[in-house]
């Protein structure tokens, strides 16, 4: 019985060890303040850090005013990789939106923010 919960311990390891794993430069983008219908896009940068193929599964919006756009391709390992979220910037006044990522890595969900503040044309910086 121990040699069978140790085969089993050993294989639960080994399968955490080649874990998939992913680290971005940044998880918070700040668009500061910005004019009504300026450049909504922004990237959010990433390195597959672990040792095994980074597949980005799917990417939720907590609105429809924020569209996020994933890599299509497995990111391999020490490459980089990014995510596109285009902010809708017709809508006036602060935001601050989450984007969750859903992986094959190790930590399944990751959460990512962006926020700012949209002043009208012509307004005071």
């Amino acid at each position: 019985m121990k040699t069978i919960l140790s085969i089993i311990a050993i294989c639960f390891l080994a399968l955490n060890v080649n874990a998939q794993e992913f680290k971005f430069e940044k998880d918070v983008i700040n668009y500061g303040k910005i004019t009504q219908g300026s450049e909504g896009k922004r990237v959010f940068e990433f390195t597959n850090v672990g040792d095994a193929p980074l597949i980005i599964k799917d990417i939720k919006s907590t609105c429809g005013c924020t569209v996020p756009s994933k890599p299509e391709k497995p990111i391999m390992p020490g490459e980089k990789g990014q995510i596109e979220v285009s902010y809708d910037t017709k809508r006036l006044g602060g935001f601050s939106k989450a984007i969750t990522v859903y992986s094959n890595a190790k930590e399944e969900r990751k959460m990512l923010k962006i926020k700012g503040y949209i002043t009208k044309e012509g307004a005071e910086k």
